[in-house]
Formats: structure tokens, C-alpha cells, sequence
């Protein structure tokens, strides 16, 4: 049975990647922010993808970059600063938005979570254990994402889940053996797979993967598709959902 996070969504699925910074707005806010998570809900997106990291005072929060030098030109950490020091340093830039207070303020979105800072793990799944329904977690560590998981589970809520770097490269694996048994033991337990269509020389997506993943129940959301042609091309795969930085696009092309 589909995870609640998956059902009752129009089709294909569009994931706000880290919110979105409208071209008009670029200069003014940054991603992974209050505004940025309101400019993709305005503009018709039903997922937004997020990253969370925890502050040195314990707060997790929407960042994605493990330090403030991309985004604000300072190179102190994430988990060198409190909440209020990073508050400060965002106030211009869009807001700084804490996992518990995204989940509350946009109580009608769905999240796609990735936890990039290990610390975070736990935390994150006992924020996410009231909203488990329209929560995704997710990381490239699976090590952290099934830490997430269990601490979401020890408060009685199972969020969806897409499996992390290990996971993938089990499942291309599982997937040249060409063995049945093989392949749905290396997709049991998840609810979606997000990949690239390629990592480096490696293709990703193939008509296979997705075969495999419906017979299973498991979606496909690839990510990070911004070119409207792209868009269309995977949606001839079968794909189930794409992670753009250009929800307006997507909302054009794909509604």
C-alpha cells in the first residue's frame, strides 16, 4: 500500500528543489528560506525538497551547504552558530526557516527531507513523527536516513523514504544480476527512488529501473530537471515526478 505521502498528489509529482528563487527575486532571497518556500508554493508546487542541518544550540534547520559561504559569504559553520546568530545572517536574504516551524507554517505542503548533517539525524525524525503522512526522508548517508527513520518510528509514525548512496548502487547492481528475487530485495522497504539520470558514466535512470520499481509500488523522481524538454523526455520513461529549481516551468509544462 502507498505511503499517504505519495497518494492523492496530481501526477507527475514536482519537487520545489530547495524551494524556489523566482528570476525576479534572485539577488533578494536564497534558497532554502521562508520566502523561497512560499514562492514555491505560490507558484503550484505540491513537494518542496529541503535539506536540514542542526545549529550549535540543537535546532535543525533548513540549510543545505554545511557553512554560510555560498549563500552569505561567511565562511562559519552551521554547527558553529545558534539559531539566532544564523537567523541574524539570513534576515536579508529570505528568512531562516527551522524544520519544526516549515512543517507548521505550511501545514497543506509535503516535504522531501535530506538529512545532510549526521548529527541531525535523530532530531529530524522526531520533529517529522507529527507530519510523518506528508514527509519524505532521505539522505545520501543511508546510515543517517535510517537513523531519521528509527527515531520517527519510536514515536509510533513511519515517514516514506527514498534509499541514500548505498542504496542506489545495491539496487544498479541488483538490477545487472537480472534476478528477480535480487531486484525486489533491493527495493523492499522504500517508497521512491530520486535519482539522477546519470552520476558521472553511469546511467541511473533506464526503462528497467522503472519497470522494477512500479512492479514494486516504488515511485521514480528524478532530480534536477529545470529544462522543459527534459521534462517531457521523462515522462516518456514513466518517471513519477521530477526536482526542478524552476517550479514555474515544471507547473507550466507538466499542469
Amino acid at each position: 500500500m502507498a505511503h499517504p505521502y505519495l497518494v492523492g498528489a496530481p501526477q507527475p509529482k514536482i519537487f520545489a528543489h530547495r524551494g524556489f528563487v523566482p528570476r525576479e527575486a534572485r539577488g533578494q532571497i536564497v534558497e532554502n528560506t521562508r520566502a523561497a518556500f512560499r514562492a514555491a508554493v505560490a507558484a503550484g508546487a505540491e513537494y518542496v525538497e529541503t535539506d536540514v542541518h542542526l545549529t550549535r544550540d540543537g535546532v535543525v534547520v533548513c540549510f543545505h551547504d554545511e557553512d554560510l559561504t555560498r549563500v552569505a559569504g561567511d565562511p562559519r559553520t552551521i554547527a558553529s552558530l545558534t539559531r539566532a546568530e544564523l537567523a541574524a545572517v539570513m534576515t536579508d536574504k529570505g528568512g531562516l526557516v527551522t524544520l519544526e516551524d516549515a512543517l507548521a507554517e505550511f501545514p497543506n505542503t509535503r516535504f522531501n527531507i535530506d538529512v545532510k548533517a549526521a548529527a541531525a539525524a535523530e532530531q529530524t525524525g522526531w520533529i517529522v513523527a507529527g507530519a510523518a503522512d506528508r514527509v519524505l526522508l532521505t539522505s545520501f548517508s543511508d546510515r543517517a536516513r535510517t537513523r531519521a527513520l528509527a527515531a520517527a518510528r519510536d514515536r509510533g509514525a513511519r515517514a516514506a523514504t527514498s534509499p541514500g548512496k548505498r542504496g542506489i548502487m545495491a539496487l544498479l547492481g541488483a538490477l545487472a544480476t537480472r534476478s528477480p528475487w535480487v531486484i525486489d530485495r533491493a527495493l523492499a522497504g522504500v517508497d521512491a527512488l530520486q535519482i539522477p539520470v546519470k552520476s558521472g558514466p553511469v546511467r541511473v535512470l533506464t526503462e528497467r529501473l522503472v519497470l522494477h520499481a512500479h512492479r514494486n509500488g516504488v515511485e521514480v523522481h528524478v532530480w534536477t530537471v529545470n529544462n522543459p524538454l527534459d521534462m517531457r523526455v521523462l515522462m516518456k520513461f514513466g518517471v513519477d515526478g521530477v526536482v526542478t529549481d524552476r517550479t514555474d516551468l515544471a507547473v507550466a509544462e507538466l499542469r
